[in-house]
């Protein structure tokens, strides 16, 4: 994301939208000091016709994403008992979500932990208690439900409305029947938006603006042209319909009050694994269909103003098609039976926007200074998304973690509209799925691909993507180091009361003589677990801590940046100090001004001016592109397609390394986090002595067209001594067992580098300064750590967003960001965040793994290899 320089308050803001966002967003604007805000809409005001015309509002605030949960707990905050005329904007109904078979049961279970993590008022119901608390469903189809009572309904257009007048209020100029066909730019930067007469298209005239936001809903893609962006989102349709009156409604809230015709007065009902949503609406039943063949519509065919006001025909609602939602409506009445036989009225496809994560598009313009886009956003996450937006422009900072936010997290080269289509309609397909953790996706697979893909799959590689690459997870032929004489297996560790030793690290599996084998244990596993998992990982565990192993590591984001003033520009950007001598590799963090964690970077000198970075995405790139000196003699370039990596680890690494190398790789001749260019088999290789497993090795960066010799050449050295290819299913619990973190996940831009266990990555004496230097020197710490915690092996691997508990008590004090099985260490290992007085090795905890609690007990780390013995030899 590039940085943002505060607005001023007297700033020509012009937000395109007058949508729930868009009047959200004015509103914000203006609440906080803006004093020049214009609204435009290209529909009549306030019910333009878009999706916030016809949303039905439901606010479910559950999520696995933290973020996602915090935007919608925003939004019902903010609407809370503010109305419009005497009607409310928002009524907190509550949530009911069904369950009708075992993994259902367990789904909500589930998410009652996502709710218990993230300070969302939850309660797991039996079919009984359901019943009681919505009176008409059939108990003998329910196995028990989640009720969530602070969840509710936005009455969207009230909100629209609302909010827009108040911001006209406050001074902002609210304009509807105004088109937006162009954004004028000089040099580079906004300087206005050339409009029109939507009815007419006549009357063309600039809007004068420094800001211009696009927050145009399901016009989002086209209008984010126009400001030189390319944003992935696309109109879906979906099926909506409200039943006749159902006589055995009684069109009162529980209190007796009437109910207006478009309000509940019980919770509103999800039932994932049909694909549907329900709530009442007076005296009859809405009804919400995703378990249909994705409908995605072409953002040109939309309709247009004229049309709508010739025969009130929004753009957002098409013709309904009734044998998409026969599913959905037979459903329905299996779970509450008096809807049966009566007829539909008010039938309709609705047009909502959807993403490939189904995150929004939020933040500024890579390409056109002054223009931003606040796009993707439901009804669910408006109000919150509209407070990021607003502070983000005026103050320069977001104010939350915006990294599954930011409009720019994908990777431009994939976003072609074949992509953009196709991952549209399968976030739409699977809106209502379980999310397993690690589930993929089908989607245009294979755009990117190491050299050494065909030798991987020779192997029988079992793929997942990210970011477009092919990764393996586990080989199959690696099935048979399990009769291999030499494999070792140990059972579980034995933990709480049952552990003879004082602390889950007291295990002897784990000895300091860094040549004694090393064995693994094999979980065992429930349904959950085996999702893209095999107990194969186990033994590439092992076969990387006992003999050596190959990882295609190509998927990792590289730069190279040159020029003169590179050090002094790469040392104002990082935490630690990477001007040391050539070949010196530094670990260090991009922060924030707040001294947040933006990225975690390994950087390379390779020479006086010249640097390998190794990175998380394209966010960095935007971020680093958008601070390159304006002398222009700093250049960034992206490597990562061009070139590949090799990771070589284990303890027999540097055996099979040294006979193919022209260079010194003793353990004198390249230290560790130390680089050289060398020559392996003849290949020209950059070779940096790191390891994100913990092991010796290497990782071994060449020009993809070099990357099969190299491959191959490894791969014949090495059978000597048992190497294999591995994957990134054991490439993850080592990892852990390591103690390394991952950004995005474990840390973002909400903590700072002392919480999160990487003080050691900061030199706060660094000569001229770095970002974030001066918010550290004023507060290090927001009273929380990220610790490590091991569990029972057979317990299973709870997932990111698992609620901490202190032991003993049903007191959440946190949760978790990423757990695997430690496959040596013989429990499961992950990290968590907690208060820093629950973070004292050996503190007792408690984490929340469907519904049920799994002791925990915080460890020392690295829980392997504390003294670093076995990678620095």
């Amino acid at each position: 994301m590039p940085e943002t320089t505060p607005a001023d308050p007297s700033a020509r803001i012009v937000v395109i939208g007058a949508g729930v966002v868009g009047a959200a967003l004015a509103d914000e604007l203006i609440t906080r000091g803006a004093q020049n805000v214009t609204l435009v809409d290209q529909g009549p005001l306030y019910h333009t016709g878009g999706s916030s015309s016809h949303a039905p509002g439901f606010v479910f605030q559950t999520s696995p994403s933290r973020t996602m949960c915090q935007l919608a707990q925003r939004t019902m905050n903010k609407l809370d008992g503010l109305e419009l005329d005497g009607k409310p904007l928002s009524a907190r109904v509550g949530g009911l979500e069904l369950a009708s078979t075992p993994g259902q049961l367990q789904e909500i279970k589930r998410r009652y932990g996502f709710a218990r993590a993230w300070g969302v008022p939850a309660k797991l119901l039996t079919p009984e208690q359901t019943v009681e608390l919505w009176p008409g469903l059939d108990v003998t189809q329910i196995l028990g439900a989640l009720h969530t009572p602070t969840d509710g309904v936005v009455y969207s257009a009230r909100a629209v409305e609302f909010q827009a007048r108040r911001a006209e209020a406050g001074g902002a100029t609210v304009m509807g029947l105004t088109r937006v066909v162009e954004v004028e730019t000089e040099d580079g930067r906004v300087t206005g938006v050339l409009v029109e007469d939507a009815t007419t298209g006549e009357d063309r005239r600039t809007i004068p603006a420094d800001i211009v936001v696009a927050a145009g809903g399901i016009w989002g893609h086209p209008l984010a042209k126009l400001g030189g962006m390319r944003l992935p989102m696309h109109p879906m349709e979906h099926g909506f319909a409200w039943t006749a009156p159902v006589p055995e409604l009684p069109g009162t809230a529980p209190d007796g009050t009437p109910l207006a015709d478009n309000e509940p007065g019980r919770p509103i009902i999800r039932h994932q694994g049909s694909g549907l949503y329900f709530r009442e609406f007076g005296n009859r039943i809405g009804i919400g269909a995703y378990e249909h063949r994705p409908i995605p519509l072409a953002p040109e065919d939309l309709t247009d103003t004229p049309e709508l006001l010739s025969t009130g025909q929004e753009p957002a609602k098409r013709a309904f098609t009734q044998e998409d939602f026969e599913f959905c409506r037979a459903e329905t009445a299996r779970f509450f039976p008096a809807i049966k036989d009566l007829p539909l009225e008010d039938e309709f496809n609705g047009v909502f926007s959807f993403t490939p994560d189904g995150g929004p598009m939020l933040g500024p313009s890579s390409t056109v200074e002054g223009f931003w886009a606040a796009q993707a956003i439901w009804v669910t996450q408006s109000a919150g998304c509209a407070e990021v937006v607003a502070e983000w422009i005026l103050t320069g900072h977001p104010g939350i973690d915006t990294h599954g936010l930011d409009l720019n997290r994908f990777d431009p080269d994939l976003l072609s509209d074949e992509w953009i289509r196709g991952k549209a309609s399968e976030s739409y397909d699977e809106v209502y799925d379980v999310h397993f953790p690690h589930q993929d996706t089908t989607i245009t697979r294979g755009l990117k691909t190491s050299p050494f893909h065909t030798r991987i799959q020779d192997a029988g590689g079992v793929f997942s993507e990210a970011n477009g690459w092919e990764r393996a997870l586990w080989h199959q032929q690696n099935a048979s180091l399990f009769s291999d004489p030499e494999f070792l297996s140990r059972a579980p560790k034995a933990f709480g009361a049952s552990a003879q030793a004082p602390s889950a690290l007291d295990d002897a599996a784990v000895s300091n003589d860094i040549d004694a084998p090393v064995p693994v244990a094999v979980p065992r596993r429930d349904a959950w677990d085996q999702v893209n998992w095999s107990p194969i990982a186990a033994a590439e565990a092992w076969a990387t801590r006992n003999r050596v192993a190959m990882y295609d590591m190509s998927s990792l984001t590289r730069y190279r940046v040159k020029g003169a003033g590179a050090t002094a520009w790469l040392e104002g950007l990082t935490s630690n100090k990477i001007g040391k001598t050539v070949g010196a590799v530094t670990y260090a963090l991009m922060l924030d001004q707040r001294g947040g964690i933006l990225s975690d970077v390994t950087v390379a000198r390779l020479d006086d001016e010249e640097y390998f970075i190794g990175a998380n995405g394209p966010l960095d790139l935007d971020r680093l592109t958008g601070l390159l000196p304006a002398s222009g003699t700093v250049h960034i370039e992206d490597i990562t397609t061009s070139t590949c990596c090799i990771g070589l680890w284990g303890p027999h690494a540097r055996d099979v390394l040294e006979p193919l190398t022209e260079g010194d790789v003793s353990h004198e001749g390249l230290k560790y986090f130390r680089s050289a260019k060398i020559r392996v088999a003849g290949v020209p290789v950059l070779a940096l002595r790191v390891s994100y497993v913990g092991e010796l090795g290497w990782e071994l960066y060449t020009q993809a067209a070099h990357g099969l010799r190299l491959w191959d050449q490894i791969a014949a050295a090495g059978a000597p001594y048992g190497i294999i290819p591995a994957g990134r299913a054991a490439f993850s619990s080592l990892r852990l067992e390591k103690g390394y973190r991952s950004f995005g996940t474990d840390m973002t831009r909400e903590d700072t580098p002392e919480d999160a266990g990487l003080g050691f990555a900061v030199r706060m004496e660094k000569e001229g300064g770095f970002i974030g230097q001066d918010a550290l020197r004023e507060r290090s710490t927001n009273g929380r750590r990220l610790v490590a915690f091991g569990a029972r092996l057979d317990a299973g691997r709870p997932e990111a967003g698992a609620a901490v508990l202190a032991a003993g008590t049903d007191k959440v004090i946190g949760w978790v960001t990423s757990a695997d099985f430690g496959y040596v260490t013989g429990q499961v290992i992950g990290l968590a965040w907690v208060p820093v007085e629950y973070a004292e090795v050996g503190t007792a905890l408690s984490i929340l793994r469907f519904g049920t609690e799994i002791q925990a007990e915080v460890l020392a780390e690295p829980v392997y290899d504390a003294g670093m013995a076995r990678i620095r030899r």
